[in-house]
């Protein structure tokens, strides 16, 4: 997959099946929708191609709470490939994009920029100077300019609509466990391991730590059962996402204990899956009653898992 970064690379596109979105967390309903633009671009033989921007619009807007990722921009990029896409044009969101008229914005960057022969969205996608621009205006300009339009009607998982701003509020509730179900894979945070404290390496539960973007949406505080996976292999394990309350007060990270692994990990990149919450995180009165609980979180993680197994 070729990824451009900036309109000002784009030049002479080869004609192309385009999918419009934000894409956020590429869910099943976004799966959906980029999996039938590229299966009209093998039909017709043109380019499968994604045009998406790297950060949210809605936060150049004033006033408005921040939209946080549910998918680091590694993973979106990552996970788009694998569906069979050629071309990302992964564009930052800027003030002239956002006050172009709709008009514009078909004709000069969908038509004279992508070249775009089929164009897919979903039904409530919006684009141009104050989100003015619809599908209707899309299929009239198609009719007119010389291209298809295919609009995706709600994607539902039995009675929910599947959609990021769902998603985003069972992640900031706990609620992984149920993040598969419209995702399609686990929520997982990926990065580069740093040096924490070393703390658990004393208590005999050695960790990796992982710093959490403030724009992430992330789990609340507590103690996960999680995957860990390093240079292709996939590991149980349990997580702690917090503040470690009761050693002092730290930035929210992640720090995850690899079940039977002796490898040292600082310095290299790692994603960690979140399978289900056990507890929330608490302030012990000492390091003794901490590492008891450590104790009994491994036990009931590692029970977590072994019935996984057991279940396959």
């Amino acid at each position: 997959m070729i990824t451009f970064d900036n309109l000002a690379e784009i030049n002479a596109m080869e004609p192309t099946a385009l999918a419009l979105g934000n894409f956020d967390g590429v869910h099943l309903g976004h799966q959906a929708l980029i999996g039938a633009m590229v299966e009209k671009a093998h039909e017709k033989g043109t380019k499968a191609a994604v045009f998406t921007f790297s950060n949210h619009p809605r936060n150049l807007l004033p006033g408005r709470t921040p939209v946080l990722n549910i998918t680091m921009e590694g993973q979106k990029s990552q996970i788009i490939e694998s569906l069979g896409v050629d071309y990302l044009f992964n564009i930052e969101f800027t003030e002239e994009i956002m006050t172009m008229e709709p008009e514009s914005f078909i004709r000069e960057l969908l038509v004279g920029r992508l070249n775009a022969k089929d164009v897919f969205c979903g039904f409530n996608y919006n684009y141009g100077f104050k989100a003015k621009g619809n599908t209707q205006l899309l299929k009239k300009m198609g009719a007119e300019l010389g291209f298809d339009v295919w609009e995706m009607p709600p994607f539902y998982i039995e009675d929910d609509v599947v959609s990021s701003s769902l998603i985003r509020t069972l992640i900031a509730s706990g609620q992984v466990e149920k993040c598969e179900t419209y995702l399609g894979r686990n929520y997982a945070i990926d990065g580069e391991v740093v040096v924490g404290n070393r703390l658990g390496r004393k208590l005999g539960f050695p960790t990796s730590n992982l710093v959490i973007s403030p724009n992430m949406v992330t789990p609340p505080n507590g103690v996960y059962v999680t995957y860990c996976t390093y240079n292709g292999h996939r590991y149980p394990s349990v997580t702690n996402v917090g503040h470690k309350p009761t050693i002092g007060e730290y930035e929210k990270n992640v720090e995850t204990h690899i079940f039977n692994f002796d490898k040292e990990l600082y310095g290299k990149h790692i994603s960690v899956e979140f399978l289900e919450k056990t507890r929330d995180e608490v302030k012990f009165d000492n390091i003794e009653e901490l590492s008891e609980q450590i104790l009994r979180d491994c036990r009931d993680a590692r029970k977590y898992h072994e019935k996984l197994l057991n279940n396959k």
